[in-house]
């Protein structure tokens, strides 16, 4: 009976440890899937944290219009962030960028962060491949997966602290949309520029704010592929529907419009212009001027005048601090919106 006893125990003690460990794997393989549903996490080179050997002193942005990417401004966010670990963040797509950057040169490693979900913007895991990294884009996408998954998250509070220790940061189409202080967010939607002159309070009209504080950039919202979608006309309501609103005062609100194939590289507040071989985008740098016609009611289009606009389409500098060029970088005119229709000082009615 004592030998048949033992070998129950025995057996008892063998059954609680499979279960035991049936359970383990169980939940191993949950806690992986969950993380594969709420980030995906792809890297080119070391898989290291490798510090850069020449840490920024001062911040650098990189405001990129869309379209085919451009070279160059990669070539000086990887100069500007002096190597390391370059992190492209975005909620879908591949990690493609990988080796277009890596083979670029200057950087330990080129990764790419897919955050999916909220859970994903909170996980302590991805957190930390942001706080490694010597230089941050936000690719395109839809805004409102940004403002959804990472809006009040971990990520967004990393990638403040990030910009606020001089890692550069740069973004392209939506993840452009997200840098300024204001941000049209998509969340119903995107729209066209005759669909928001013809009504300032059209539902697709969702702009929030303060998703980053970034230099240069504060009462700024953004637009890209400005040109070869036709959205001047919209970043021109934006910017009545945030003086409309109250968040910014009548001069104070400022927009900046990016062309494809184009980039913007800001040092120390200063822009410059850079472009893929061959083509000819420019930067618009907008400023209200006055009040638009106020109450906004519902389907009636906007009046406003005016908005002062300042092209760059070349060599030159832009001061962000102060909203102009002082060396000969720009043409300016303006722009007014009467009854849903758009104007322009320029000759022969050009509003780019």
């Amino acid at each position: 009976m004592r030998a048949l006893s033992g070998t129950r125990n025995k057996l008892s003690r063998w059954l609680f440890l499979l279960l035991a460990i049936a359970l383990f794997s169980a939940s191993l393989s949950r806690a992986q899937a969950a993380g594969k549903n709420d980030y995906e996490y792809f890297v080119t080179g070391s898989t290291a944290d490798v510090s850069s050997q020449k840490p920024p002193h001062s911040p650098g942005l990189v405001l990129m219009g869309g379209g085919p990417d451009v070279d160059n401004a990669f070539k000086w966010m990887i100069q500007k962030s002096g190597g390391g670990n370059f992190l492209i963040i975005r909620a879908t797509g591949t990690d493609a960028y990988n080796p277009y950057i890596f083979n670029m040169g200057g950087m330990a490693s080129v990764a790419t962060l897919i955050i999916k979900t909220r859970d994903g913007a909170n996980d302590p895991v991805v957190i930390e491949k942001i706080r490694q990294a010597e230089a941050i884009f936000i690719a395109g996408g839809d805004q409102s997966d940004y403002i959804n998954f990472w809006s009040g998250t971990d990520v967004q509070t990393e990638l403040q602290r990030s910009a606020d220790r001089n890692v550069p940061i740069g973004g392209t189409s939506a993840g452009l949309s997200v840098l300024g202080q204001f941000i049209f967010a998509a969340l119903n939607g995107t729209l066209t520029s005759d669909e928001a002159l013809a009504n300032p309070l059209n539902k697709r009209i969702t702009l929030v704010r303060d998703f980053l504080s970034l230099p240069g950039l504060g009462f700024v919202i953004t637009d890209a592929h400005l040109d070869a979608r036709d959205r001047m006309g919209r970043l021109v309501t934006f910017l009545a529907r945030i003086v409309g609103d109250g968040w910014a005062g009548p001069q104070a609100a400022r927009g900046i419009g990016v062309d494809v194939d184009t980039a913007l590289v800001v040092d120390r507040g200063k822009a410059s212009l850079v472009r893929n071989p061959g083509t000819s985008g420019s930067v618009y740098f907008l400023r209200s001027t006055s009040i638009p016609a106020l109450p906004f009611s519902p389907k009636t289009p906007l009046t406003y005048t005016s908005v002062s606009v300042q092209r760059m389409s070349g060599a030159g500098t832009f001061d962000l601090d102060n909203w102009a060029s002082y060396d000969g970088g720009v043409v300016s005119y303006s722009l007014s919106v009467t009854n849903g229709v758009l104007t322009t000082t320029q000759p022969g009615g050009a509003i780019y």
